[in-house]
C-alpha cells in the first residue's frame, strides 16, 4: 500500500502543470512538518533528531556498505557512546545499529550472489587467528566468571570490531572509495577536536547543559562528568569532547592528528592545505587540552616516525614546539604535569604502577591464555590496567598478546614496503605515511592506556582495524599504481 501510495504521488512532484506540482510539494512539506513536530513534541528534540539520523544512515547503508562504514567512522569520532531510547534485551548504541547494519548489507550481498570475490590480504590469516584467540580464552574464561549480558554484547562488539578489517579491504575496491575513507577519518577527527575544545573553552556550566541534554542518548551528565588532573576541580580541567575520558580522547587525536599530518605536505593533498592546516591545527590544540601524557608522547612518536621516513624539517619543527612549550609561561603548568609524570612523583602514575604490579601478578600465574574476559579465578586478581599490552597479556595471555605483535609487525612491515614502491604516488604515500606513522604513536601510547583493547571503548578498536584495512588497501592500491601498464 506504501509503495503504490508513492508510485502515485512521487510524479506529481515532477508534474508538468505548476499548479499540481506546487499542491504537492505543499502536502509534502506539511505532512514533513507535522511529522518531524509530533516526533518532537513525544521524544524530545535530542531523541527525534537522533532517530532522524539512524534513519537516514540506514538508508545509505542499504545503498551501499561504504556508506556503513563512514557511518561507523562519524560515530565513533563524534557521539561514541550514543545508545538508543529503547532495550531490546540490551539498549542498543549507535556504533551497534551501524556496525549491524553494515554487516548485514556486506553479508547479504554474498547471500545474494551480488558479490562473490573475498580478499582476506597477506596479513589477514594474523587476523583471523588473533579472533580464534580471542574467542577461545574467552570461552576459557567462562570457567572463572558467569558472563553477564553485557559481558557477552561488549565482546561481540569487540569482535565485530576487529572484522571490520575484511569488510573494508573487500568494500573498498578503488582510488576514490580509499580517499573518501581517508577524508572521513579526518574530518571526523577534527570535528572532534573541534568539539573538545569548544566544550572546555566555554563555561563549565555550559558544558554541562549540553551534557546533560545528551544524557537521553546515554552521556553521562552533571559536572561530575567533566575531568581534571587527580581528580581535583580546583587544578587543571582536561577536554573530553564527546569521548567522555581526556584519554580516550587524546587517543583518537593521536590515530587522526597523525594521519592528517603528512597531507600538509603533500603535492596532492586530500583537502585544500587550508583545511589541512586548520584540521591539524584542531587536532593539536584539542590534545595539548586533554592533558594526556601518555598520548602525547604517542603524538609525538608518530610525529618523528613520519619526520625520519620522509620529512627532516619536521624533527626541527618538532623541537622548537617542544622547546617554546618548556618555556612559555602559561605552558608551565602542564610542563609541571608532565615532569611529575616522568618522575613517577604524582598520584595517578603511582597507581598506575601499582596497576603494572598487579598485572604481572595475574600474567605469571596465568601466562599461556590469561584469564579470558568475564572474571578472575582468584579474590587477590582483577582485570584492568592502563596499559594496551599488559590487558591483552591478562585477557588472552602470552599467546594472545603475542600474536597481535605478529599481525602489526607484518602490517608495519607492508607499509615500509610500500613506502620503498619505485614510483612514489603522490596520494597514496602520504596515505601510508600517514597511518604507519599514526599506527606507530598508538603503540607508543599503548604503553601507558588501555583504550585499543577495552571492552568499555569498541569505538577505538573499531577505528583501530578500520584505519588498518585503509593501510592495506592503500599498500595494494600503491602497488597496482607502481607495476609497468602495458
Amino acid at each position: 500500500m506504501i509503495r503504490s501510495v508513492t508510485d502515485r504521488f512521487l510524479p506529481l512532484l515532477v508534474h508538468p502543470d505548476p499548479r499540481r506540482q506546487r499542491q504537492a510539494i505543499l502536502v509534502l512539506l506539511v505532512t514533513g512538518g507535522l511529522s518531524i513536530g509530533l516526533m518532537v513534541g513525544l521524544l524530545g528534540p535530542t531523541i527525534a533528531l537522533a532517530l532522524a539520523a539512524a534513519s537516514l544512515g540506514a538508508w545509505l547503508v542499504l545503498r551501499s556498505p561504504l556508506w556503513g562504514l563512514l557511518g561507523i567512522i562519524l560515530v565513533s569520532t563524534l557521539l561514541p557512546f550514543a545508545t538508543m531510547p529503547f532495550k531490546i534485551g540490551f539498549t542498543p548504541s549507535f556504533l551497534d545499529l551501524a556496525i549491524f547494519a553494515t554487516f548485514g548489507v556486506w553479508a547479504l550481498k554474498y547471500a545474494l550472489a551480488e558479490e562473490t570475490r573475498f580478499t582476506a590480504s597477506s596479513i589477514g590469516g594474523a587476523v583471523l587467528l588473533f579472533l580464534i584467540i580471542a574467542a577461545f580464552t574467552f570461552a576459557i574464561g567462562l570457567q572463572y566468571s558467569r558472563p553477564t549480558s553485557n559481558n557477552i554484547r561488549q565482546f561481540g562488539e569487540m569482535v565485530l570490531s576487529i572484522t571490520l578489517f575484511f569488510v573494508v579491504i573487500n568494500v573498498v575496491r578503488d582510488r576514490q572509495q580509499l580517499l573518501f575513507l581517508m577524508r572521513s577519518l579526518m574530518a571526523g577527527g577534527a570535528s572532534a577536536a573541534l568539539l573538545g575544545i569548544v566544550f572546555y573553552v566555554i563555561p563549565p556550566a555550559a558544558t554541562v547543559w549540553i551534557l546533560d541534554h545528551l544524557a537521553r542518548l546515554g552521556y553521562p551528565g552533571g559536572f561530575g562528568a567533566l575531568r581534571y588532573v587527580n581528580d581535583d576541580p580546583a587544578g587543571l580541567m582536561r577536554a573530553i569532547g564527546t569521548s567522555i575520558d581526556p584519554n580516550v580522547f587524546g587517543g583518537l587525536l593521536i590515530l587522526v592528528g597523525v594521519i592528517t599530518l603528512p597531507q600538509l605536505f603533500s603535492k596532492r593533498p586530500l583537502f585544500s592545505r587550508r583545511w589541512v592546516a586548520l584540521m591539524l591545527t584542531l587536532d593539536t590544540v584539542a590534545l595539548y587540552l586533554t592533558i594526556s601524557r601518555g598520548s602525547m608522547v604517542g603524538f609525538v612518536a608518530g610525529m618523528a616516525v613520519i619526520g625520519a621516513l620522509r620529512y627532516r624539517k619536521l624533527l626541527i619543527l618538532g623541537f622548537i614546539v617542544a622547546a617554546l612549550v618548556f618555556v612559555m609561561p602559561f605552558t608551565q603548568s602542564y610542563v609541571q604535569h608532565l615532569i611529575a609524570g616522568l618522575a613517577g612523583q604524582d598520584r595517578a602514575t603511582q597507581m598506575r604502577f601499582g596497576e603494572y604490579k598487579d598485572a604481572l601478578t595475574l600474567i605469571s600465574r596465568y601466562p599461556v591464555f590469561g584469564v579470558g574476559f568475564t572474571g578472575v579465578p582468584e579474590i587477590d586478581l582483577y582485570i584492568g590496567v592502563s596499559s594496551l599490552y599488559l590487558l591483552m597479556a591478562e585477557e588472552m595471555g602470552l599467546i594472545g598478546l603475542g600474536i597481535f605483535l605478529i599481525t602489526i609487525v607484518f602490517f608495519l612491515n607492508a607499509l615500509l614496503n610500500a613506502l620503498r614502491l619505485p614510483v612514489r604516488d603522490a596520494e597514496y604515500d602520504p596515505i601510508v605515511l600517514g597511518i604507519l606513522g599514526a599506527m606507530a604513536g598508538l603503540l607508543v601510547g599503548g604503553v601507558f592506556d588501555h583504550y585499543l583493547f577495552n571492552l568499555t571503548y569498541p569505538h577505538m578498536t573499531a577505528l583501530l582495524w578500520i584505519v588498518v584495512g585503509v593501510g592495506m588497501k592503500a599498500v595494494t592500491l600503491a602497488e597496482e599504481a607502481a607495476q609497468p601498464q602495458p
